[in-house]
């Protein structure tokens, strides 16, 4: 270890990360969010797009068991495909708004060293997949807890438990060290645009090719206005390196 690695009395410092952000204060505020508790409001820019990112999920997880039932009218069904749209536009929308916030954040603070390290996975990914996670465990944890199911299917669903606790685990890991990386300057990454096609009218095939669908620039200017959304990004000024 080298000297630059130790504290004044002589023992390890705690690796510096990126200030605000953790892997354990995102996963307490995605299961107290779960356990009905309200969210606790943050002065950190980034915590708005955790959390909208997460509300998205939990709406998807309930539209997504709703679209599966088949003793309810075909209209319902599409009304929940449509809902699926709009909250993963939204949820993917969020995972890159966190990302700007962050990289934002980084600028003028952080020089990234000339060899960084590209991490294919942004911060934003990893957040929505500890989020998806948690959405699991929450739900698997219920179904552990079943008084009407069978001790066969109570034990498969402990077992799984398990494996997605675990999961979550290893994920937070992978997230705390891309934190540790961002704030020494040796891991960089970008903002990687999804560009949900099949939500644009004027890129969807099945949509401009009718005459009587509207040709719109973008669908996700439309979808965040109807979601009472912000129109635009917050402002940030981020690199080169950060930003192509």
């Amino acid at each position: 270890m080298t000297e630059a690695a130790r504290g004044a009395d002589g023992h390890a410092e705690a690796p510096a990360s990126v200030p605000g952000y953790s892997a354990a204060d995102i996963i307490a505020a995605h299961d107290a969010y779960l356990d009905g508790a309200p969210l606790a409001p943050r002065e950190l820019a980034g915590w708005r797009w955790i959390e909208e990112n997460h509300r998205c999920n939990a709406a998807l997880w309930r539209e997504e068991d709703k679209a599966r039932r088949t003793d309810v009218p075909d209209a319902e069904i599409v009304r929940c495909k449509r809902s699926i749209d709009r909250f993963n536009q939204r949820r993917n929308d969020a995972v890159e708004a966190l990302d700007e916030c962050v990289l934002g954040a980084l600028v003028g603070t952080v020089k990234p060293h000339p060899d960084a390290q590209q991490s294919s996975e942004t911060l934003g990914a990893i957040v929505d997949r500890l989020s998806i996670l948690s959405l699991k465990i929450f739900h698997m944890g219920l179904q552990t807890r079943r008084a009407d199911a069978s001790t066969e299917h109570v034990a498969s669903c402990c077992a799984k438990l398990d494996v997605l606790v675990r999961q979550r685990r290893d994920l937070a890991t992978c997230l705390d060290r891309l934190l540790e990386g961002l704030a020494s300057g040796r891991v960089i990454f970008r903002t990687y645009r999804q560009y949900k096609m099949y939500n644009d009218p004027a890129l969807n095939p099945e949509l401009y090719g009718r005459k009587d669908t509207p040709v719109v620039a973008s669908a996700r200017e439309e979808e965040r206005t109807s979601a009472s959304m912000p129109s635009s990004r917050p402002a940030t000024v981020v690199p080169h390196w950060l930003s192509r």
